[in-house]
């Protein structure tokens, strides 16, 4: 069976375009970046070339948006290459993507739609991960997904399932907080016991985000600043976890990089407090 990936313990910021000249020209003060995988993937995309100039710099991390690893139709095994070539090229930190599906009969939705917590999907997604690892010949983390819909025929919750998938893959698990929070939020479940739920031996990597207030609903939207809720959530996480790869994720709406530097310093302040106090 596939190893997790080795843990690696820093503080990083998903890399935009807005921000190449920053880490390009000026000492950027993290531990690493992560780029979304897709981006460097397709002809015409971000330029490879500046990626490996920052690689020089910083470990970077891919992390993928449309692997569909939830697919019943299976995994486009032309885009598993695509990402080995590019994983080959930037010898990343770790390669991960969500527990999600997005494609269907040959057609992308461009969005992460939820997996129904069952015992048949867990099997399909369990297959998925090993091909996918097999292909790539690494083992992979896995994120927890923000979701606006439920499975009336789950048998299982969230948190088991994530186990029991890094327990038969080997994968590694990416918790975005964020995401626990807003899942909660929607579904009515306890987000410490999703905390408490998840194997602190298999997350390798957190992700901090912001959300906005929809319709009786909160929207996993990474064009805001993280909120207190979710500062606090992760206090708690890091006490149950220990030191991992914690990055700020910004996707919309992106400010300054002093700005997303300040509250990387925040999850650096928390961390070491719970570390001091250990």
């Amino acid at each position: 069976m596939t190893t997790p990936p080795t843990t690696f313990s820093g503080y990083g910021l998903g890399l935009r375009r807005e921000h190449y000249r920053d880490f390009l020209d000026t000492d950027v003060p993290v531990d690493f970046v992560e780029v979304i995988s897709e981006n460097f993937m397709v002809d015409g995309g971000q330029p490879l070339h500046i990626l490996r100039q920052v690689r020089e710099r910083h470990p970077v991390i891919l992390h993928g948006v449309s692997m569909s690893i939830g697919s019943a139709d299976g995994l486009d095994r032309d885009y598993l290459l695509r990402l080995r070539a590019l994983a080959d090229a930037i010898d990343p930190l770790y390669v991960s993507d969500h527990l999600s599906w997005s494609r269907v009969a040959g057609f992308s939705s461009h969005d992460l739609l939820p997996v129904p917590y069952t015992e048949e999907a867990l099997d399909m997604v369990c297959h998925n991960i090993d091909m996918a690892q097999g292909i790539l010949d690494r083992a992979m983390l896995f994120e927890n997904p923000s979701s606006y819909v439920a499975f009336d025929g789950a048998t299982l919750h969230e948190w088991e399932f994530l186990a029991e998938m890094s327990k038969r893959t080997g994968c590694g698990l990416l918790l975005d907080v964020n995401n626990v929070y807003v899942s909660a939020s929607n579904h009515g479940f306890d987000a410490h016991a999703f905390l408490r739920g998840i194997p602190a031996e298999r997350v390798r990597q957190i992700h901090l985000a912001g959300h906005t207030q929809g319709p009786g609903i909160l929207i996993d939207t990474h064009d805001q600043p993280v909120c207190d809720d979710v500062w606090a959530l992760y206090a708690t996480a890091v006490d149950l976890l220990g030191p991992v790869a914690t990055m700020i994720e910004r996707d919309d709406d992106i400010p300054p990089l002093a700005d997303l530097l300040d509250e990387l310093a925040i999850a650096r302040g928390i961390g070491q407090r719970k570390q001091e106090a250990a």
